[in-house]
């Protein structure tokens, strides 16, 4: 039964783990390399994300510097920045590609925040879906006769603190995410 509880634990940290990434990747006015993790480059026919083709520096707080290890890849490291919904047109000086981050403006940081919510939901419906896996098992389980009535109200009640936890976790995680985003 321990096992059991353990077994989706390590499934609900994991979906945290992905939330916080999502969030990562959310700019709040500083140049942040997290924010290209998941723009992927055509190199030589196969995608390979833009951290395995090349250095990224922030020389300053307001801009990222790529600098790749093979420049024919400049143009294609171009091309994937601007077809990202990432909102920055990428300089290409033939050497490196420069992405300047500029202030927000109020309404980018409310579509921001926006962005910021529907990750933090689909962290929780995730949740939630884990949730409802333990508990088809646990009934399954039941009816199969390895688990007892008994054992399996108390496994579901641990399962929904733990539900609760996680969910309460992305809300905190969301309204800091939110705070960070809305300070000017």
């Amino acid at each position: 039964m321990q096992e059991f509880n353990q077994e989706y634990d390590v499934k609900m940290k994991k979906t945290i783990d992905v939330v916080a990434g999502d969030f990562a990747s959310v700019r709040a006015g500083r140049a942040n390399a997290a924010v290209l993790d998941k723009i992927t480059v055509d190199y030589y026919g196969t995608p390979t994300p833009i951290q395995q083709v090349g250095t990224i520096s922030s020389p300053d707080p307001r801009s990222l510097m790529i600098t790749p290890w093979d420049k024919t890849l400049l143009r294609e490291i171009e091309k994937a920045i601007q077809t990202s919904d990432l909102g920055i047109n990428p300089q290409n000086d033939g050497q490196v590609i420069r992405l300047l981050f500029p202030q927000l403006t109020e309404e980018r940081r409310k579509e921001l925040t926006k962005q910021v919510k529907k990750y933090a939901e689909n962290g929780k419906v995730a949740i939630r879906n884990i949730r409802r896996d333990a508990m088809d098992k646990m009934k399954g389980e039941e009816k199969k006769g390895e688990m007892t009535e008994d054992d399996r109200k108390v496994c579901e009640k641990e399962l929904q603190d733990m539900t609760d936890k996680f969910c309460k976790q992305i809300d905190d995680m969301c309204a800091q995410k939110e705070k960070e985003l809305m300070a000017v």
